[in-house]
């Protein structure tokens, strides 16, 4: 894998048919699809396509939407989107076409039909509506960077032209920050059990925003912090209909409000419940997980999800496996042998696990935890490599979990290179996961406590990591003289290896 290519925890998709069935019924794009079909056999469109105001009142009552306050904008929104889409097409008129044709604002200037893309709907693959909402979504996110032009009018340059310095807005910096936004998010959501869960709204725009190296935010970054909140409140509350996200706004009752002078007109109200979700809360839904992850692989980024290495060697799974979350790497591991006979997919797993390299202990530990998925059938495999001093302990540990009979005992060498190898796979997670090195503090005070003398034949062991081990079996046992124990037999076991 290419060094600058960068890689993302996997992800759980749900399948094509599901998220087709999210796209369809999330509130714009299916406002949309309706409008698509309201169109035919064809309605009449002003200059820029968009509908004329007669129109938009018969739409809005064909969308159900009377009596709602936002139903033009609803409207608008949604047919926008249909014609972005293609969804709906439009056919200029003659007249439209010439130059300089004087016209009123709501003035017939072309017609507007269903496009090519509708049937695709209801005809066509999950894929096919999936792709249709992606571009759809790509409007809506640039919408969602756009500049609220309603408060600004008096900034609009001579010639109808925006003067972009002048508001202090560009376009490119906008979707980056937002595009940070949402990796952050999918990044969290990758990392979370429960990808469910929602994220509260100040701890996102801090993500961006504070510096990793500082513990205590300045007021200077608090205040950036929570003017990115606000701006995120309105991109969110714009990429929700459209199914990217669920979002709970944040409360108004906690924002100050201050007139054209700068005065306050209503005062902040104070967080007395300190419930942070009154903030906002936002989580990416499975259509948005799907989104995100598809522009990243677009973007060149390795973003890899559950069911990506069904097709791969046991090679490439093992290499994997070990830089998933628990729950992703099962997952990930009975999709790959549900697809393999069980004895053939035991015997290519137990072969790529061979090794004296680096990162042969955690390949066989990734290996032990695949074949603990799999069935009797495996049991065949197993057996064949009882003999072999890389493979044959953990080959005992799944025979023994399985209730095999006539397992040969171990040897004790067997036993301690086993031993060496299990603790020299968890070291590398436990220097980065505070959960993973109290369970491997915990592994070494049993393994020491089972075995008497455990040091002076552990140096012995011809295990590539079992210098390491004991050295860090030294840093971790709590009790001072097994600690020195440890550290002694690390030397003796550098020095026989050196040697």
């Amino acid at each position: 894998m290419s060094a600058d290519r960068p890689t993302l925890p996997p992800v759980r998709l749900h399948s094509d048919a599901e998220l087709a069935r999210d796209a369809l019924s999330a509130p714009l794009f299916a406002r949309a699809a309706q409008l698509a079909r309201w169109a035919e056999p064809g309605v009449p469109v002003g200059v820029g396509g968009e509908l004329l105001q007669e129109q938009v009142a018969t739409a809005v009552e064909h969308l159900g939407l009377a009596g709602d306050e936002d139903a033009d904008a609803y409207v608008a929104e949604a047919w926008q989107l249909a014609v972005d889409t293609g969804l709906v097409e439009i056919d200029e008129s003659e007249e439209t076409a010439e130059e300089g044709a004087d016209r009123p604002d709501d003035a017939q200037a072309g017609t507007a039909a269903p496009g090519e893309e509708l049937p695709l709907l209801t005809s066509g693959s999950p894929q096919d509506i999936l792709d249709i909402w992606l571009g759809g979504m790509e409007t809506v996110l640039a919408d969602a960077v756009a500049p609220d032009l309603s408060d600004i009018a008096d900034q609009i340059a001579e010639g109808g032209e925006l003067d972009l310095d002048a508001i202090d807005w560009n376009p490119e910096e906008e979707a980056e920050l937002l595009d940070g936004i949402l990796g952050n998010l999918y990044l969290l959501t990758a990392l979370n059990d429960d990808p469910g869960q929602a994220v509260p709204l100040p701890a996102l725009a801090a993500s961006m925003i504070v510096p990793d190296d500082m513990d205590e935010p300045t007021d200077d970054i608090l205040e950036e912090v929570s003017e990115a909140m606000m701006r995120l409140d309105d991109q969110f509350r714009v990429l929700e209909p459209i199914g990217l996200v669920a979002y709970q706004p944040v409360d108004e009752a906690l924002i100050e409000e201050l007139d054209e002078d700068g005065a306050t007109v209503r005062a902040a109200e104070p967080l007395k419940d300190e419930d942070v979700s009154r903030y906002g809360m936002v989580r990416l839904t499975p259509l948005g997980i799907y989104a995100v992850r598809t522009r990243m692989l677009d973007a060149g980024v390795d973003a890899p999800a559950v069911g990506d290495l069904t097709d791969k060697g046991a090679d490439v799974l093992l290499d994997a496996l070990p830089g998933y979350p628990e729950p992703l790497a099962q997952a990930e591991s009975e999709q790959w042998l549900a697809a393999r006979a069980p004895a053939d997919a035991a015997r290519d797993l137990l072969s790529a696990a061979r090794g004296n390299d680096e990162s042969g202990p955690l390949r066989r530990l990734a290996c032990q935890q695949t074949l603990s998925l799999a069935g009797p059938e495996a049991e065949p495999a197993l057996r064949e490599v009882l003999d072999d001093r890389e493979l044959g302990g953990l080959a005992r540990v799944w025979l023994a979990e399985h209730g095999a009979a006539d397992i040969p005992e171990p040897t004790q060498d067997m036993i301690f290179w086993l031993t060496v190898d299990t603790i020299a796979a968890q070291l590398g997670a436990a220097e980065a996961d505070e959960e993973s090195a109290a369970e491997l503090r915990g592994l070494v005070e049993g393994v020491v406590g089972q075995h008497n003398g455990f040091f002076d034949a552990a140096w012995r062991v011809d295990h590539p990591a079992a210098a390491d081990v004991l050295e860090a079996m030294g840093r971790l046992h709590p009790d001072k003289k097994a600690a020195k124990e440890a550290r002694k037999a690390a030397f003796k076991a550098r020095s026989r290896q050196g040697s």
